[in-house]
């Protein structure tokens, strides 16, 4: 599927020095985003931004993005195992 979008020339030049840069800047920037707020896996925003998902990752701390989110309860919990499981 396709989606189009308009954008001020002098965004595009912005964004770089061609058409093809300036598309992959905002398919992962969205990518990133939609990531963040939680509507797309990893996975998901990786086929987005057209990168392979190891790459989305190592690329999130760019963008300021956690990899892992984990609530004080969760991290609690998995303290909890961990604990267990090592005697």
């Amino acid at each position: 599927m396709t989606l189009s979008i308009e954008i001020p020339e002098a965004t595009l030049r912005a964004l770089g020095p061609s058409p093809s840069e300036a598309e992959g800047k905002v398919r992962l920037a969205a990518a990133m985003k939609l990531h963040e707020l939680g509507h797309l896996s990893a996975g998901a925003a990786a086929d987005l931004a057209g990168i392979p998902k190891v790459e989305f990752l190592h690329k999130l701390a760019d963008f300021g993005v956690e990899a892992f989110r984990t609530t004080a309860e969760q991290f609690d919990l998995d303290q909890d195992t961990l604990r267990r499981s090592l005697g």
